[in-house]
């Protein structure tokens, strides 16, 4: 987690607020009018409600009220029973009816693995948010086990894997304001009882109220001051690009393990180019012991994406002519970090040799002594 860029985050929520927002639009079109009425009032309660008293959450004071309304009232919208039937009853215990061989090994494992990356992400991040609106610090690694034992028994119970959600976890942390684990427990046991028990009940829910429920999710999920003119002027611009990155290939694909990837990859590229520039060369002549020095004092990190420039940086046609018999490459100010940078300083060493010219390099840290003594001479070909 400590890789993923604050602007990633950010362009992650945005984008789930913006997934959330779309999959609500199919039930508001094609529907009886009554409908956005339903979620008007919805909108009203859950945006309302917590204004007077937070007493009760606000969401489920608005499910529950335009339910008694639209049922006492008799009015005809889609509701809960018109999307399927609920089951009735607890699972039992369920072995998967499929041959345990390496063939089915090979068909699963890609699908298996994509599914637990995505969903150990999205809870990872959904954690992350939640400690960052809570104050508080969670274990990463007991959320890590934890869902991974829930997914393993609920698959031998017929159910289907799953994860932190965003929208849900808003609903709980900022529409109810939940601050400990056991609103999810009591959640996920509420839901439960409501299912099995009170099918019937939550079948006459309208649909016009889960949906102004979630419109207040994707609302408040957003994090509109990212898209302040202010916030924008000060930010940047690679930050923002970074944002806009991930909140599109989120939203272009769907699949939240692609968006972060983009974006961090973003981040990388961005951050490689901008440190890149940071590595300076400076050139000064010396006398030392009767002869003439032209020493090149080199100044920043160097690593695959600065040291590509390096080798142009030294004047090999003025030190060869001004009868400069010796060069000092003082790294004083440097660090090594990778191979590319070594073979560039092998590249500059030997050429300054083909012109007659000794080339001794100062300053290395024990850290870049140590990279050079392992690499020298053994990276570039002839």
């Amino acid at each position: 987690m400590r890789f993923i860029p604050r602007s990633v985050m950010i362009g992650f929520v945005n984008a789930l607020a913006i997934l959330v927002f779309m999959a609500q639009l199919p039930e508001l079109i094609g529907v009886p009018w009554m409908v956005y009425p339903i979620v008007a009032v919805g909108l009203l309660i859950v945006f309302g409600l917590p204004k007077i008293t937070t007493a009760v959450p606000a969401p489920l004071v608005a499910v529950v009220a335009l339910t008694i309304v639209t049922t006492l009232a008799g009015v005809r919208v889609p509701t809960v029973h018109d999307k399927g039937e609920l089951p009735n009853s607890l699972p039992g215990f369920f072995l998967p009816n499929v041959p345990l061989t390496w063939e089915t090994f090979q068909t699963i494992a890609p699908f298996a693995l994509s599914m637990a990356l995505v969903g150990l992400l999205e809870s990872l991040l959904t954690a992350k948010l939640v400690d960052d609106i809570t104050d508080t610090r969670s274990n990463k690694a007991r959320v890590s086990w934890g869902q991974g034992i829930a997914n393993i028994v609920t698959g031998f119970l017929g159910g289907l894997g799953g994860c932190a959600v965003i929208g849900q976890t808003m609903i709980n942390v900022k529409g109810s304001g939940a601050r400990s684990r056991l609103s999810t427990f009591l959640a996920g046991g509420f839901l439960l009882v409501l299912v099995v028990a009170l099918g019937d009940v939550v079948g006459m829910i309208p649909m016009a109220a889960l949906v102004a429920v979630m419109i207040f999710v994707s609302l408040i999920t957003f994090d509109w001051h990212s898209i302040r003119p202010a916030t924008l002027k000060r930010l940047p611009k690679s930050e923002t690009g970074v944002m806009l990155v991930t909140v599109a290939v989120v939203v272009a694909t769907h699949n939240l393990a692609i968006g972060v990837g983009a974006g961090v990859l973003t981040a990388m590229v961005l951050f490689a180019r901008r440190v890149a520039h940071f590595a300076t060369v400076e050139r000064s002549e010396l006398e030392l012991n009767g002869r003439t020095v032209a020493s090149y004092t080199v100044d920043g990190e160097l690593f695959f994406a600065s040291s590509n420039d390096l080798y142009t940086q030294f004047d090999y046609a003025k030190d060869s002519s001004e009868g400069i018999d010796h060069v000092v490459i003082d790294l004083h100010a440097s660090h090594i970090w990778d191979a590319s940078t070594v073979a560039v300083l092998d590249s500059v060493t030997e050429k300054y040799r083909r012109h007659g010219r000794e080339v001794e390099l100062v300053g290395l840290n024990a850290a870049s002594v140590r990279m050079r003594e392992r690499l020298a001479g053994k990276l570039n070909a002839g």
